[in-house]
């Protein structure tokens, strides 16, 4: 009898409780296109160490370090000082010094002529995003397709 008195008040409990609703989830689907502002530059410390992507750094490479864009994608980098301009490919996260949007590799300093400066404003312009790789997506479950004979779709372009 006590476990009944005990199971039926928390059941009661729990039905009066007050009800939260859940949190939407938000899913980033667009980056910014274009960005201005203040890059750097890394250079020998960091030669050979792995970056976000899993690749060696190659500090005389065509490379940058964004903190939120797809690794793998090209952006064109302007130095607005300048003008000279350079594609990278985003391979490596950073910066994370406050007011930084970009590090880039020594070579790609060097390239945009801010090398002995150490920082320039720069413009950067998202030219393409990274495609699936056919590495990531042949872990994938086989989804069927919604009509009568269930066929099985697999395909990457």
């Amino acid at each position: 009898m006590r476990n009944f008195l005990m199971t039926s008040g928390l059941a009661f409990l729990i039905v009066l409780s007050p009800r939260t609703e859940a949190m939407p989830l938000t899913v980033v689907t667009s980056f910014p296109s274009n960005e201005v502002g203040t890059a750097s530059w890394y250079g020998e410390q960091f030669d050979g160490n792995l970056t976000a992507n899993g690749e060696a750094y190659d500090m005389n490479g065509l490379t940058a370090a964004h903190r939120s864009l797809p690794l793998g994608t090209r952006v064109q980098v302007t130095n607005l000082r300048n003008k000279l301009s350079l594609v990278l490919r985003v391979n490596d996260r950073g910066p994370y010094v406050p007011g930084r949007i970009l590090d880039v590799s020594m070579g790609a300093a060097n390239g945009l002529g801010f090398k002995l400066a150490g920082l320039a404003l720069v413009e950067i312009k998202v030219l393409s995003y990274p495609k699936a790789s056919k590495h990531l997506t042949s872990r994938l479950p086989r989804i069927p397709v919604a009509d009568n004979d269930l066929k099985f779709v697999h395909e990457v372009r």
